[in-house]
C-alpha cells in the first residue's frame, strides 16, 4: 500500500515536471514540488520498512 501511494505521487510529480517543460498544464510552485517528492520519498521508506521487517518474520 505504501509503495503504491508512493508511486502515484512521484508519478504526480513526474507530470507536472513533464507539462512543466513542454510549456502546457498544472504548473506548481517549487515548494508544491518538493513537498510532494518528499511526502513520495516517505512513503517509499515506509514501504520498504515494512517489507523488510515482514521478510524478517517469514525467515524466523
Amino acid at each position: 500500500m505504501y509503495l503504491g501511494i508512493s508511486a502515484v505521487l512521484f508519478g504526480a510529480y513526474f507530470i507536472n515536471v513533464f507539462l512543466g517543460t513542454i510549456g502546457g498544464g498544472l504548473r506548481l510552485s517549487g515548494v508544491s514540488e518538493m513537498l510532494i517528492l518528499m511526502v513520495a520519498v516517505l512513503f517509499f521508506v515506509a514501504g520498504i520498512l515494512k517489507r523488510e521487517a515482514e521478510a524478517r518474520k517469514s525467515e524466523e
